[in-house]
C-alpha cells in the first residue's frame, strides 16, 4: 500500500497529519480511525480497501503523527478540524466520487461532518459508532457539571494505560490478546505496534497517542448529537459487532428507527471486529460503497 503524508495547519494553530494514497482517479474513502489509534492501525482492512478505492486517512487532534494541539477542543470541533483539513487537500483528486469511513470515536466524528455539510460525501460506513442514547448523554452531561465525568471507567483505565515498552517486540508481546486487543489478528496487532507507537526520548517506545489525550476524549461526549444525527442525509450503512456495547446497539437502533437514510448490519466479533477480521469487514465495506442507487 502505497501512501504519500499530507499535513493542515488547523485554524486552532495545531497541525493535522495523516496519509493518502496517490490520486488515481478512483472513489476515495476518507478515513477516521478509533481514540486512542491512528488511521494505518488498520492497515489489513485498509489494504483490501485500496486495491478499489484511494484513501484519505486523517489523525485527529493527538493521534498518530498529528500535534498534541493543547487541550482537546472537544468532539464537535474535532469534526471541524477534519473538514477543514480534508476541503485543503480535496482538489488534488479531482471530480471522484468520495465516502467516508470511521470506527468508533471516529465514527461519530464522520456523522458530526455529515451533519454539518450533507454533500460532503456520497454514502458513508461506520464501524460500531459509539452512539450515546440521549438519556446517557443527560448524565454524563450532569457529571460534567459536578466534576465527574472525568473519573468515568474507560477515562480512568486509559489514565493508567502502559504507555512505554523497552521495543515493539516487548509491546507486541505485552498486548497480544490482552484488553481491548483480545482477538485482534496477528497482522492487524502489528499494525498498531508498528504505527501507534513511536521512538521514546528517553528508550524504548512509547504510544504516540498520550493516555491523557485518550481520557480526555473518554471524559467528553460531542454537544448536540442527536439534532446532528437527524440532519445526516447520506446513506450510510452501520457495521455492529454483536459482542460491542450495548449502550452503543440502544443508540443505533434508535437511530435508524428515526432516520431512513441509515441501515444496520450486525456483524460477528467485538467494538474492534475489523481488527479481528480486516478481510470480513473491508468486503462488507466495498459492498455497501460499491452499490448503485
Amino acid at each position: 500500500m502505497k501512501l504519500q503524508a499530507w499535513h493542515h495547519i488547523t485554524a486552532a494553530g495545531f497541525t493535522l497529519r495523516g496519509q493518502h494514497s496517490p490520486p488515481s482517479g478512483r472513489p476515495l474513502i476518507h478515513f477516521l480511525h478509533g481514540n486512542g489509534y491512528c488511521g494505518l492501525t488498520y492497515a489489513p482492512m485498509l489494504e483490501i480497501l485500496a486495491e478499489d478505492f484511494d484513501l484519505f486517512l486523517s489523525d485527529v487532534q493527538g493521534h498518530g503523527d498529528s500535534d498534541q494541539g493543547g487541550r482537546f477542543h472537544g468532539w464537535n470541533r474535532t469534526a471541524e478540524f477534519a473538514a477543514e483539513a480534508w476541503r485543503t487537500q480535496r482538489t488534488r483528486f479531482g471530480d471522484v466520487p468520495v465516502h467516508a469511513v470511521g470506527h468508533s470515536f471516529g465514527s461519530v466524528i464522520s456523522c458530526l461532518m455529515m451533519a454539518r455539510e450533507p454533500d460532503l460525501f456520497a454514502r458513508a460506513v461506520l464501524l460500531d459508532p459509539v452512539l450515546f442514547p440521549p438519556a446517557m448523554i443527560g448524565l454524563m452531561a450532569l457529571s460534567d457539571v459536578v466534576g465527574l465525568l472525568s473519573r468515568n471507567t474507560l477515562a480512568s483505565r486509559a489514565r493508567r494505560r502502559r504507555h512505554h515498552w523497552p521495543d515493539r517486540t516487548a509491546a507486541w508481546l505485552g498486548l497480544q490478546e490482552r484488553g481491548m486487543f483480545r482477538g485482534w489478528r496477528d497482522d492487524a496487532l502489528q499494525a498498531y505496534v508498528d504505527h501507534a507507537l513511536r521512538e521514546s526520548p528517553a528508550g524504548g517506545v512509547e504510544l504516540k497517542c498520550r493516555p491523557s489525550r485518550e481520557a480526555e476524549i473518554f471524559g467528553s461526549y460531542p454537544r448536540r448529537l442527536w439534532s446532528s444525527l437527524a440532519r445526516v442525509r447520506t446513506p450510510t450503512l452501520v457495521l455492529r459487532g454483536n459482542r460491542s456495547y450495548p449502550f452503543a446497539a440502544k443508540g443505533i437502533a434508535r437511530w435508524r428507527a428515526g432516520n431512513p437514510s441509515v441501515r444496520q448490519q450486525l456483524v460477528p466479533g467485538g467494538h474492534c471486529f475489523m481488527q479481528e477480521t480486516p478481510d470480513a469487514a473491508a468486503a462488507e465495506i466495498k459492498r455497501f460503497l460499491q452499490a448503485a442507487g
